[in-house]
């Protein structure tokens, strides 16, 4: 069984997520007590239709949060395959979540502040047991969504791996599993023949590879990636996201995440340019649209 638990603070986004894996075909349960779990799975395994499954778990299960570790540890022994997916986001944007909503707190208590922070404690130990951890403060329902359907939406088995670029100024991609700075490698854009080119351009890509940098890097990136990757599918991983990241996210990154992905195509690569469209440079100035 493929199970998928989702947790975090309330107002993060589980509803969005469950939504998600219900339409991948997850059959989903929300807030089934930690206790009941090994049955739940021994019911769906009895079903030869249902073979992933999403459960999502609060801190309205209270006092039934104190078997997590034990329950996962011994599902996970039995041989199943358990993701931990947990979402949270800074206090003040959860708070103003709830006020937009006018929805209550889940903890029902006086002071919608104390319940948040009473929360986080409450799920320490779920935390503690997350295999992916998303903030969701700057996604909305659609990104969230987009993220979980790249996560669980191959159903074969096969590690999907995703090389992707971006820019340091705009954040680091929630979704990275692995992320590398190459901010230390020759910068085109301080080259005004190349500054308003992106890394898909000959003239970047050649720049950025005659660097004898470059090239010691990629060496041991491909290194250093193949064993992760390996390891990852060996695991049972069905999806792996690798960030590569330089200062806006157009030249560098763009030319490394491309070279990695030719090095690592023994595996399924798909690569991403975050943000290679995120504004137009021109020498020493960057205009944003």
């Amino acid at each position: 069984m493929k199970l998928v638990v989702i947790t975090g603070v309330s107002g993060a986004g589980k509803t969005t997520v469950k939504s998600a894996l219900e339409d991948l075909g997850f059959y989903c349960v929300d807030n089934l007590p930690m206790a009941l779990l090994p049955k739940f799975i021994e019911l769906l395994a009895g079903r030869d239709e249902v073979t992933r499954a999403g459960l999502v778990v609060d801190a309205r299960s209270g006092d039934f949060l104190t078997d997590t570790s034990r329950v996962l540890s011994d599902l996970r022994a039995a041989g199943h395959s358990i993701d931990v997916l947990f979402l949270d986001a800074p206090s003040e944007i959860i708070l103003r979540r709830f006020s937009e909503t006018r929805r209550r707190h889940p903890l029902l208590g006086k002071d919608i502040r104390s319940d948040i922070e009473a929360e986080r404690t409450r799920l320490s130990a779920l935390r503690a047991e997350a295999t992916a951890v998303i903030d969701t403060g700057e996604l909305n329902v659609h990104s969230l969504r987009a993220i979980v359907l790249g996560r669980y939406g191959r159903a074969d088995g096969n590690l999907a791996v995703t090389v992707m670029s971006f820019g340091f100024k705009y954040g680091v991609p929630t979704e990275a599993d692995i992320v590398l700075d190459v901010r230390f490698l020759p910068n085109p854009f301080f080259v005004s023949t190349l500054s308003a080119l992106s890394g898909e351009a000959e003239a970047v890509r050649s720049y950025v590879m005659e660097s004898q940098e470059t090239k010691l890097f990629l060496e041991k990136a491909e290194e250093l990636l193949t064993l992760c990757v390996a390891a990852f599918e060996r695991e049972g991983k069905t999806y792996a996201t690798i960030a590569i990241g330089c200062t806006g996210g157009r030249h560098r990154s763009v030319v490394i995440a491309n070279e990695l992905a030719v090095r690592l195509s023994a595996f399924q690569v798909e690569v991403k340019h975050r943000d290679i469209t995120r504004g137009r440079t021109v020498p020493g100035i960057e205009v944003q649209k």
